[in-house]
């Protein structure tokens, strides 16, 4: 549950509809909670284009504020233009305390290095395809086809761990403080992984750190009395 200071922080939304699938918003929006209120709901895009009727159906729905930007300029993006002016309109204000950025364009790397560097948060959401620069930016980067379920019962799909992954945590135990048989705690090797990487279990379809650290052999866990986790390398 949240506590009080985090249900209270002002969270922005800024989509690219061109490159942002509608399917995607209530699981981005479900997942944008940790950080705070999404109180700032905009969308981009040229809406006379008949492949974002999609994004025009949700508007009212979601209390989406829609941004039309014209193809004025052939070999121009608008919609990258304005999203960045918006955003950094937004950032010096000091009127938001994180970021979510829906896209999988990489001509965003640059706004969110400069968005973190004032300390905020900043989520990006994009596709599986998206440029590793864009994605390593932020601080949390989540492939929005595994948040996407076509039912509750149904499981979500799982995402190949690749031997990256695989060093990042390897990296992380021994970089933290381990007891006799080796173990650390879980939450600070999630922290130094996190603080190398914009990694997060989601987007291998696992819900938490504990589920997608089970599911490596190479790691055990153990919880323990008052059900703090444990991990240690075992190969």
């Amino acid at each position: 549950m949240a506590d009080d200071r985090t249900a209270s922080a002002n969270i922005a939304l800024l989509i690219d509809a061109d490159n942002a699938s509608p399917a995607s918003l209530d699981p981005v929006l479900t997942v944008l909670a940790e950080l705070g209120t999404v109180n700032i709901r905009r969308a981009y895009g040229n809406w006379s284009k008949s492949s974002l009727s999609g994004w025009s159906a949700l508007m009212h729905q979601y209390a989406i504020e829609p941004h039309q930007q014209f193809d004025v300029t052939k070999g121009k993006n608008a919609t990258d233009m304005k999203m960045r002016t918006d955003a950094m309109d937004l950032l010096y204000t000091r009127r938001v305390d994180g970021f979510g950025i829906m896209s999988s364009d990489s001509d965003f790397a640059p706004l969110v290095m400069r968005i973190r560097q004032d300390g905020l948060p900043i989520y990006g959401f994009g596709t599986a395809v998206t440029p590793v620069s864009f994605k390593q930016a932020c601080t949390r980067f989540i492939d929005v086809s595994a948040l996407d379920s076509k039912s509750d019962a149904e499981p979500p799909a799982r995402t190949q761990i690749d031997q990256d992954l695989i060093n990042l945590f390897a990296h992380a135990i021994a970089a933290s403080k381990r007891d006799e048989k080796g173990f650390a705690s879980l939450s600070e090797v999630g922290n130094r992984a996190g603080s190398r990487s914009s990694f997060d279990a989601r987007s291998y379809g696992y819900s938490r750190l504990s589920e997608l650290i089970d599911a490596i052999p190479n790691f055990q866990t153990e919880r323990r009395e008052g059900g703090a986790m444990f991990v240690r390398r075992v190969r």
